[in-house]
């Protein structure tokens, strides 16, 4: 795995170690993955600690969800959904937090309340929300996407070249963001499985992923309960654990350095057994197994 440092608001996040595990906070009640599962403050701040413990390295608040079917959130609504949960992440967790957002009015609220990276799923849309990270030194993530936000485009021949398009959509987002002040060093790249793609295009795009490392900063691997996942297993999104882990697998052997997720506890134990079979990590010979937990109860 390629290694890459990240500017994020005074920190720096060493990536090309380990897989990072960016756990996902939905502060929205219509998520297409949780249907609103933790409805008040509390209930996210309680998801969030429990994501923290279970291994999650980043948390990922997002206030506004990619449902299609309903228009987008006020920028003073989605405000006031954000900043409260990220001001206690921050201040009683001790979290890094990243705030999953196009809208740089959030963007820069939730930077003052303790964000430190900011994952806009629009494409850097606004280039506004670049000044926001020039000016704040969080880290962008900037995703590949051909539809505005809260559109959904699903064109099979959209794509003659669905990775060359991702790729040079990508150079073309640095590019943009450089020119308004943001540093090499402050960005991620995303290449949007599922956005504006169709699950064969999003297979496809997965299946060479490996060649985008040659835009030379790290990439952050958002597949989790995807529709393409569905699409292969016929299962809705609570159901498709398996099929998730596998496209992590691929994912970290194409080498990811992040990957956002919904089920923290159980991607961590994929990897720990991963690692340890790849010979990634030594195993200790004295390694056994805990009697209280060798049957079932």
């Amino acid at each position: 795995m390629h290694r890459h440092d990240v500017a994020a608001a005074g920190r720096t996040l060493a990536l090309g170690e380990r897989p990072w595990l960016m756990g996902i906070v939905n502060a929205t009640p219509d998520s297409f993955s949780d249907a609103g599962a933790h409805p008040d403050l509390d209930a996210r701040v309680t998801h969030a600690r429990v994501l923290l413990q279970a291994g999650a390295d980043i948390i990922d608040v997002g206030g506004e969800s990619g449902i299609t079917l309903r228009p987008p959130v006020a920028v003073e609504e989605e405000i006031a959904r954000v900043v409260p949960l990220v001001r206690r992440l921050v201040d009683e967790l001790g979290a890094i937090v990243s705030v999953d957002t196009y809208k740089p009015a959030v963007a820069a609220a939730a930077i003052d309340a303790g964000a430190v990276i900011v994952n806009d799923v629009s494409g850097l849309r606004d280039p506004e929300l670049a000044d926001v990270c020039a000016s704040t030194g969080a880290a962008l993530v900037l995703m590949h996407t051909r539809a505005a936000p809260k559109q959904r485009l699903q064109d099979p021949e959209l794509y003659a070249d669905v990775c060359g398009d991702v790729a040079g959509f990508l150079a073309d987002r640095m590019a943009l963001a450089r020119a308004r002040g943001v540093r090499d060093e402050q960005l991620i790249l995303d290449p949007g499985p599922d956005f504006a793609k169709t699950p064969a295009q999003t297979i496809e795009l997965l299946g060479r992923l490996d060649e985008l490392h040659a835009l030379g900063r790290p990439l952050l691997l958002a597949v989790s309960r995807k529709d393409f996942v569905g699409a292969l297993t016929g299962r809705a999104p609570g159901d498709r654990l398996a099929g998730t882990l596998a496209a992590i697998g691929h994912g970290v052997d194409a080498g990811a350095h992040v990957l956002r997720v919904h089920d923290v506890a159980a991607t961590a134990d994929y990897l720990a057994v991963r690692a340890a079979l790849h010979g990634a990590v030594a195993v200790d010979p004295a390694l056994a197994l805990d009697d209280a937990i060798r049957h079932a109860r």
